[in-house]
């Protein structure tokens, strides 16, 4: 089944991925031929991980989740579903930026 998962890498940034086979992508990481990002931020942790039912599916959630926040990401590691839509970017409105 596809993941879509969150590690915590050793420098405490966040990495968001998906793969079919998760056991053998976090040994990958580990070996340093996960991804470029996490090659150099060994050793890697799973702080976060949740099987969906199609790759379409988890790709759409590793996708959403990169566009994330740290803070709306922790809160997701932590289980803290409440506190996510809190946690949504917030665009300024149009008009509140310094006069030209």
């Amino acid at each position: 089944m596809p993941w879509v998962y969150i590690l915590r890498c050793a420098d405490g940034s966040y990495y968001v991925g998906s793969t079919t086979h998760l056991e053998y992508r976090l040994w990958q990481h580990q070996q340093g031929e996960g991804a470029e990002y996490t090659k150099h931020r060994r050793p890697v942790e799973l702080a976060f991980a949740h099987e969906t039912e199609t790759v379409g599916e988890a790709f759409g959630l590793e996708k959403r989740i990169q566009g994330w926040g740290r803070a709306k990401r922790e809160a997701l590691i932590r289980g803290d579903f409440d506190a996510l839509p809190g946690l949504a970017s917030r665009r300024r409105p149009r008009g509140d930026g310094p006069s030209r």
